[in-house]
C-alpha cells in the first residue's frame, strides 16, 4: 500500500473515432448524456444555461447526475481548448484532465484525476471509487461510440453493479 499514489491516477483507452467526435462527447450536454450521465447541464460564467449542442468553454460550470446514484456533482471547467484538451473540477477540489490524441483510426483518451486528498475517506471514495467509476465509463464511451451500445444499468432492482 505504501507504493500507491493516493493523490492521482490515470486511465487510457483507444476509441475508434475522431478527436472532434470524442471531444464533443465530453463537452456537449447532448453527447455526454449518451454514454456517461443521466442529466448534464452546462452554464456560462453568468449562470445562463448553455444550449445542449454547444461545447463548453473555460470558465463555464456544470451540474451532473447519474442513473441509480443519488448524488449530484457540480464543478467548473478550468480548461477547454476546443479540440483535444478539457479540464474540470470534480469530487471537490480534484482536477480531471481529458487529453485526446489521434493515432491512426483511433483516439487515445487519457484521463487523469489529480489533487486527491489523502485522508482515509478520500482514499476510499475518491481515489478508489473514482478510479473504478472512470474505468467503467471509459469502456462505455468506447462501446457507445464504436458500436452504439450503452452498457449502463438503469434498472433500480440491480443497484451496486459494476455498470452503475
Amino acid at each position: 500500500m505504501d507504493t500507491i499514489d493516493w493523490t492521482s491516477f490515470s486511465r487510457k483507452i483507444a476509441v475508434k473515432s475522431t478527436v472532434q467526435l470524442i471531444y464533443d462527447a465530453w463537452t456537449k450536454s447532448s453527447e455526454i448524456e449518451k454514454w456517461f450521465l443521466l442529466m448534464s447541464s452546462f452554464h456560462s460564467p453568468d449562470g445562463q444555461l448553455l444550449n445542449p449542442d454547444k461545447s463548453v468553454s473555460k470558465g463555464d460550470s456544470y451540474i451532473w447526475s447519474w442513473y441509480l446514484y443519488d448524488g449530484i456533482e457540480g464543478g467548473k471547467i478550468t480548461e477547454a481548448n476546443g479540440t483535444d484538451h478539457l479540464q474540470f473540477t470534480f469530487a471537490g477540489n480534484c482536477l480531471v484532465d481529458i487529453e485526446l490524441k489521434q493515432q491512426d483510426e483511433y483516439v487515445i483518451v487519457l484521463l487523469t484525476q489529480k489533487n486527491i486528498p489523502t485522508d482515509n475517506m478520500s482514499k476510499k471514495n475518491i481515489r478508489l471509487g473514482c478510479d473504478r467509476g472512470w474505468s467503467f465509463f471509459l469502456l462505455n464511451l468506447k462501446s457507445f461510440y464504436e458500436n452504439g451500445i450503452d452498457l449502463r444499468n438503469r434498472n433500480p432492482e440491480f443497484k451496486g453493479m459494476v455498470n452503475n
